[in-house]
């Protein structure tokens, strides 16, 4: 599938919605945590498969605001698989010069994680390669105040507010939108994930469950959306060619 991918049509930058981890787990018999265990080589194929297909961008859904409503046990767990990621993974970032960044409300998450997530943001900042940003702790609709409270605060009235200038307040300022989202486990949502980035994203939906996610169905996702015709509310387009960040 590699050899069928056109260089030039590639997505800037891919959004992924990780689901999917309960029901893997559930359907072997196993507690919810150990999906989320699984979830992981997943994350970490997602991201050396875009890193060598030279991606731009790539963010990955990894924690909604509304998830702390889930069990304790869950969302502790989840804290420490990030946390265990963020170690063992920072020098595989740096190595490969991968950028990491998190985007979402800092407010709420553990002393420990944020250090994690400083630490991770700091040895990677001069990289040139890939951005890539988890989202966590993360609501599109958040964003979206949190964006109008930052117009807010620098005194912009609206007649200074245009969507390029709003968009320079959001949480990935200064990254291209996503070209591609894709949703594992088949659900057909966007479950508030970058509302304003997405409004002329191609949507890949496919049912592999997030933990079973690997290099072949990214590389589906990405010739599914070369063969699109992206048309931005107006005449057909090719899909738009790769630009970095």
């Amino acid at each position: 599938m590699a050899h069928r991918l056109d260089p030039l049509k590639l997505p800037a930058h891919i959004a992924i919605i990780m689901d999917g981890n309960g029901r893997w787990a559930a359907r072997r018999h196993l507690p919810r945590v150990q999906g989320h265990q699984a979830g992981v080589d997943a994350v970490r194929d997602a991201v050396e498969a875009c890193a060598r297909m030279g991606i731009s961008v790539l963010t990955l859904y990894a924690f909604s605001t509304e998830n702390w409503k889930r069990p304790q046990l869950e969302v502790t767990t989840l804290m420490r698989l990030l946390k265990r990621y963020l170690k063992q993974e920072r020098h595989t970032l740096v190595e490969h010069h991968i950028r990491f960044r998190m985007i979402g409300r800092h407010e709420g998450l553990p002393a420990d994680i944020r250090a994690e997530l400083a630490s991770a943001e700091r040895e990677t900042a001069d990289a040139a390669g890939m951005q890539f940003n988890i989202a966590l702790n993360y609501s599109g609709r958040a964003e979206i105040v949190d964006a109008a409270r930052r117009a807010v605060a620098l005194g912009l009235g609206a007649d200074a507010l245009d969507e390029q200038r709003f968009g320079s307040l959001l949480y990935t300022a200064g990254q291209p939108d996503p070209d591609l989202l894709i949703r594992t486990s088949g659900e057909m949502r966007v479950s508030n994930f970058l509302l304003w980035q997405i409004a002329y994203a191609e949507i890949h939906v496919t049912d592999v469950l997030w933990p079973d996610f690997r290099c072949r169905h990214l590389l589906e996702a990405v010739l599914d959306y070369q063969q699109r015709e992206r048309r931005y509310g107006g005449i057909k387009q090719p899909a738009r060619r790769r630009r970095s960040p």
